[in-house]
């Protein structure tokens, strides 16, 4: 039980403090001059699961030998509020990072989401994506499941179980349920592939590993794999490890951010 009474009209508590800088109103809150390096990709990013998928895409485009891949990563301290900041909102009006700009043409090109990320690089560079329609919309299947999904994984299971100010069981079991469940779609989606599209290595996988893999990995969440029984997804942790192996995977997670500041 409990003795919250939902109001009828509701009203934001201004004095209200949070660890996310939360508030219902978008748009910059103070004026800001973001670094702008000497490659034509400016990244300004977090190593977050969603931070880590961008990461991952340039690492590997850099393996594949993309010399034009080379990026400029800045570290955007979500914290402290940089995503609020007058430059970093012309680029993302929805102030979360990843977010990118694309200095190689004559008018530049701003990128944000970061599985939209992941589609344009692909494009751009004509890599890690496939070429025929049936197996690209296969892959794009992935891709919208994934920014569908995700949110119930983060902002809905990992923020009750790990961040949130007090425990309550209805919410962590109603999202530890949708958690498994998701879990459990991937592990049988996998009884008979290597990667997501079957043998071909996409940024499908690229943007389903940083949250998928590494929860079964016990890399999120604190002991969350183990309240999860992650184990029990051994198709999933199979292809995790299989994915955490590749060594631009490797560097992308010690990839080092410049600050802004």
């Amino acid at each position: 039980m409990s003795d919250y009474e939902v109001p009828k009209v509701w009203e934001w508590n201004k004095d209200e403090e949070n660890a996310f800088g939360n508030q219902p109103v978008a748009g910059s809150r103070f004026e800001q001059t973001l670094p702008v390096g000497e490659n034509s990709l400016q990244v300004y990013s977090l190593g977050t699961p969603n931070g880590q998928k961008v990461a991952i895409m340039l690492e590997e485009l850099k393996e594949a030998g993309k010399k034009s891949a080379e990026y400029d990563l800045y570290k955007i301290h979500i914290g402290e509020g940089d995503q609020f900041g007058s430059d970093f909102v012309k680029i993302n009006p929805n102030s979360k990072i990843p977010a990118m700009m694309d200095y190689s043409k004559d008018k530049p090109i701003r990128v944000f989401e970061s599985v939209n990320i992941l589609l344009y690089l692909a494009e751009k560079f004509d890599s890690f994506i496939p070429k025929t329609l049936a197996e690209k919309t296969e892959m794009m299947n992935w891709l919208f499941w994934q920014t569908g999904a995700a949110p119930y994984v983060g902002g809905g299971f990992g923020h009750f179980y790990s961040y949130a100010p007090t425990k309550q069981e209805y919410p962590i079991n109603r999202f530890t349920m949708e958690t498994k469940r998701q879990l459990d779609l991937l592990d049988r989606h996998l009884a008979d592939k290597d990667y997501i599209n079957g043998d071909e290595y996409t940024i499908a996988d690229m943007a389903i590993w940083p949250w998928y893999g590494r929860l079964v990995q016990g890399e999120l969440y604190g002991d969350a794999a183990t309240f999860l029984k992650a184990e029990e997804y051994t198709h999933l942790k199979e292809w995790a490890d299989r994915v955490g192996e590749r060594p631009a995977v490797k560097r992308a997670l010690e990839v080092e951010y410049k600050d802004i500041k």
